[in-house]
């Protein structure tokens, strides 16, 4: 999976322009203030590394879904805040992530200084992997590093193309770490590096059905056990023509449903489905709740949580477990009355000797539980996981493989590296307030601990 791959630690840093794609893609409020800072979090080793090493350091990331336009709740401006008061140094902050005002802050930083780029969804030309748009980033380093595994999936500019206009480039300490820690989950065939642990248990939940019935479909070639929750377990009863009243059903991935369950019959694998539920008139904290057995749903009802006898069932199950993957919760957990299954089945998670857990809502149960210690593995990889898992090609990793011998035809079209800068990037005279767009395309300098947590 790493062939021809450098790490990051591979490369010569020191006064170069170090280009690093992170993912700062946080939760945000409507000031564009995070209210989870996890990933930023994830981001810092690798920032920290280079700048150790004498690496200029550009940050670059996207921010939820601008749809090409600039959004001032969806600027990087108090994200940046955030980071710098984790990394307790100043960053600059250009009003954009290409042109005139990024250039001229990168060409005069100097070493172990930090500038974190605008929004690069900001522009059409980061989705539609637009090569003006890429050569614009490339043209601001000397150096390319992915840490934004999360992303590895989609071929976006920064993602897929950037990579292939700078004079050398690699995968970062976060991406790496996720890629090596997943490619033990592979079927031998697939490039698994080690023998794998059994009993392997598979479980599969969370709220979307596409997103995770390709894991489960995959994992059947040498999983032993795999039990079902959440949205997707509702597809696939409803593939057994039982009745799963309103609890959402993806009708495009029946099919698939029904495949996984012949398979498994015939490979021998246990394929457990909810026994029971807890159901509810509507999906809210204050719904009367009522257990019911499979076959007896109501059709006005929704399923909101796996019921007592199936929680049990699955955690005695994981319980017995050596390798344990789990993707998304058991329920609706966010809200009390419908937490137990996805809680009981966090405890039994915990008690693998290895474990790897993908997606957000599902580290959070984790915290939740208090179980955190005691997981091996908790991905910040999302979709891009869940599709490394399935054995796609992922753009972002292609994209950072060095050409084999004749040549990268892209790369021989980046840009040539500029003269060593004689001084130290300006600092504007006053702190920019949020969302300022004046003409001076410059910095905003971000003082240590000075933004919001």
């Amino acid at each position: 999976m790493l062939t021809r791959i450098k790490s990051v630690e591979e490369l010569e840093l020191e006064g170069r322009r170090v280009l690093i794609r992170v993912d700062l893609n946080c939760p945000v409020d409507d000031d564009g203030v995070p209210t989870d800072d996890s990933r930023i979090l994830a981001a810092l080793p690798t920032i920290q590394y280079a700048r150790e090493r004498g690496a200029k350091v550009l940050l670059c990331s996207h921010l939820g879904r601008p749809k090409g336009r600039p959004r001032k709740e969806l600027s990087l401006v108090a994200i940046g805040e955030r980071l710098s008061e984790l990394l307790k140094t100043e960053i600059f902050f250009p009003d954009d992530c290409i042109g005139d005002g990024p250039k001229k802050l990168a060409m005069n930083l100097r070493e172990g200084q930090v500038i974190l780029l605008e929004n690069v969804r900001f522009h059409k030309g980061e989705a539609k992997n637009d090569d003006t748009f890429a050569r614009g980033l490339a043209s601001l380093a000397q150096v390319y590093i992915n840490d934004a595994f999360g992303c590895a999936h989609r071929p976006h500019a920064s993602i897929a193309l950037t990579p292939r206009f700078v004079p050398e480039r690699g995968a970062g300490l976060l991406f790496l770490k996720e890629v090596r820690a997943l490619q033990l989950l592979l079927p031998p065939e697939a490039g698994r590096t080690s023998e794998i642990k059994h009993p392997f248990v598979v479980a599969v939940g969370g709220g979307s059905t596409a997103a995770r019935i390709g894991v489960a479909e995959a994992m059947l070639a040498h999983a032993d056990h795999i039990l079902v929750g959440g949205v997707p377990a509702y597809t696939f009863l409803h593939g057994l023509d039982v009745e799963v009243g309103r609890s959402p059903v993806d009708e495009e991935k029946l099919a698939i449903a029904r495949r996984i369950l012949l398979k498994a019959d015939a490979r021998g694998v246990p394929v457990e489905l909810p026994s029971d539920h807890v159901v509810v008139p509507e999906i809210s904290a204050d719904a009367p709740t009522k257990v019911v057995r499979t076959g007896h749903i109501p059709k006005d009802a929704f399923c909101a949580d796996i019921g007592p006898e199936t929680a049990e069932r699955f955690a005695s199950v994981l319980r017995s477990a050596a390798t344990v993957l789990w993707t998304g919760p058991m329920g609706a957990f966010e809200h009390a009355p419908f937490a137990s299954g996805t809680m009981a089945v966090a405890s039994a998670v915990a008690r693998a000797s290895t474990s790897t857990v993908i997606g957000r809502e599902t580290a959070q149960a984790l915290r939740d539980a208090g179980v955190v210690p005691f997981i091996t593995h908790i991905s910040t990889g999302g979709s891009a996981a869940l599709e490394f898992l399935e054995g796609r090609e992922l753009p972002g990793i292609e994209a950072l493989r060095l050409p084999r011998r004749g040549g990268d035809t892209l790369g021989t079209t980046a840009p040539p590296a500029p003269e060593r800068p004689a001084r130290p990037p300006e600092r504007s005279s006053r702190p920019a307030e949020r969302g300022d767009r004046g003409s001076d395309r410059g910095s905003r300098p971000r003082p240590s601990g000075g933004g919001r947590s």
